[in-house]
């Protein structure tokens, strides 16, 4: 995750999120709910100054444990 964008002279909260393809829209949005009232409860930031990227990337471009996604899900 990245944080801290600069606005109007203040820092406002920035995350990207990287996952493997697969996850639903609802899925999504409930990511960037629940990322944005975390930010709020626990570093006071108010929602509008919270951005929350989430990029998509295919198993074959994803790799971990020695090998790529798409063959550990072969397995």
């Amino acid at each position: 995750m990245n944080s801290n964008l600069y606005m109007e002279g203040r820092t406002m909260p920035y995350i990207n999120l990287q996952i493997t393809k697969g996850a639903s829209r609802d899925q999504k949005a409930q990511v960037v709910k629940e990322f944005t009232e975390t930010l709020v409860r626990v570093l006071d930031k108010k929602p509008e100054h919270i951005h929350i990227v989430i990029e998509e990337i295919e198993d074959e471009n994803w790799g971990f444990s020695g090998i790529l996604t798409d063959d550990f899900r072969k397995q």
